[in-house]
């Protein structure tokens, strides 16, 4: 009889980083490449407040990792205090424990740091990206009373915790702010976009580039979520508008549709 594979957890070491850093794509493209250096140099920087990346592997293997980072500093959301925040868990081997041993992990940690408890975004969709169902088979559940409930129905998706301490204080989900300050005789850019997030890190690169292409006709305003200040004022983690249209694809922004949507919106 095969005997199953035990999954073991540790901190990311620094042979862990390019599988970290590209998300697992790696040996993909010099652009996740890229993008993989400029989130582990803000990895690295996020240490010292408590950002940890727990890495499994799976009869020696890499088999998936997550990110904890402290509520107070996450620029993903959602808002809060005494939380470690999960945005996100990945898994490449199915079916054998890998993200309930990661979650186990997690509450560790949290429990260590002294936390309240671990909050996460969980999504009801017929995908891999961090879905509900499994967050709530391990023992979270949703956040009363933690936002707009329109977000449940519009996103398909909730605000999901569990907790060790009764005093814990239920986080707050991002409530955008923002506002198109015009400039005559130009294409307004407003790039919110944050270094923890591949997709979010490896669009602003695009959108520079594309905005770039179109010189003097463009004006280019960047918001970074790593900002604190930036992120409490806008609260916005990831998101490109032009002339106050907001675009987007889910996926990376790809160049043609920025450049596309620029230049329509220069012909008015």
């Amino acid at each position: 009889m095969k005997m199953k594979q035990l999954v073991e957890i540790r901190d990311m070491q620094p042979a862990d980083e390019y599988f970290v850093g590209t998300c697992t794509h790696t040996h993909e493209s010099e652009e996740t490449d890229s993008s993989a250096g400029r989130r582990l140099a803000w990895l690295r920087g996020m240490h010292k407040n408590g950002s940890r990346v727990k890495v499994a592997t799976l009869g020696g293997k890499r088999a998936g990792f997550l990110h904890v980072i402290p509520i107070e500093f996450c620029p993903w959301g959602p808002l809060g205090r005494d939380l470690l925040v999960i945005p996100c868990l990945v898994s490449v081997n199915k079916g054998h424990g890998v993200g309930k041993t990661l979650l186990a992990a997690a509450e560790e940690e949290a429990k260590q740091q002294g936390r309240k408890g671990i909050v996460t975004v969980g999504y009801y969709h017929d995908f891999w990206y961090m879905p509900a169902s499994f967050f709530e088979a391990n023992g979270f559940s949703k956040c009363a009373g933690s936002g707009d409930a329109r977000f449940d129905v519009e996103h398909k998706a909730a605000l999901l915790w569990s907790v060790f301490d009764e005093h814990a204080e239920a986080p707050s989900l991002l409530k955008p702010n923002y506002k198109l300050e015009r400039i005559r005789g130009k294409v307004v850019i407003d790039l919110f976009w944050n270094d923890f997030c591949q997709t979010s890190n490896i669009e602003a690169q695009r959108v520079r580039e594309v905005a770039a292409e179109f010189g003097d006709s463009v004006a280019l305003n960047e918001f970074s979520a790593d900002d604190r200040s930036a992120l409490l004022r806008h609260q916005i983690a990831r998101g490109i508008f032009i002339n106050g249209r907001e675009i987007g694809w889910g996926y990376e922004a790809p160049k043609e549709g920025i450049r596309e949507a620029i230049a329509q919106a220069l012909r008015g």
